[in-house]
């Protein structure tokens, strides 16, 4: 950045601020996708003069209440579950257009935060994204043995029908 300091968000690779510029230039709300260690944040965070206000907030950790064995709390970051997330935020939410803000997750097709968007899209939000999803297969946990399977079709059932 020449004899500019760098801002100390980006120095940290917390934020990127062009991208966050033109996200807020759009004018719509943001669905937020963070990818911990162990879990998926998704919010829908709505923005006034640069003070951003989180309207609704879920965790993967919400899939336990909808049937997810809790003996299987280890894969609550995988993508069965991601996309299960997304589409659990698409049956509580309001709205229906939003913009994906991924931050500083790395976007490579098929990766996991995808599968969010996915559930998102899924669920019936109107949000605009490529050809970046995973096959279906994986979505519906056909990687995964017998047993995850059946659970994840029954947390999807659930979900879709309002538990």
């Amino acid at each position: 950045m020449g004899l500019r300091t760098m801002k100390r968000r980006r120095r940290e690779n917390k934020t990127d601020y062009k991208l966050r510029l033109n996200l807020l230039k759009s004018g719509l709300d943001r669905i937020v996708i963070r990818r911990t260690n162990r879990y998926f944040i998704v919010q829908a965070v709505s923005s006034s003069e640069g003070q951003d206000r989180v309207t609704l907030g879920i965790t993967s950790k919400e899939l336990l209440k909808y049937g997810w064995d809790p003996k299987f709390s280890g894969s609550l970051k995988s993508v069965p579950a991601g996309y299960l997330t997304g589409l659990l935020m698409a049956k509580k939410l309001k709205k229906k257009e939003f913009v994906v803000d991924l931050g500083m997750a790395r976007t490579i097709k098929g990766c996991r935060v995808f599968a969010v968007v996915r559930g998102l899209v899924d669920g019936g939000l109107k949000v605009s994204a490529g050809d970046v999803f995973s096959d279906e297969g994986r979505l519906v946990g056909e990687h995964m043995g017998e047993e995850l399977k059946k659970m994840i079709a029954s947390v999807r059932e659930r979900i879709e029908n309002g538990k």
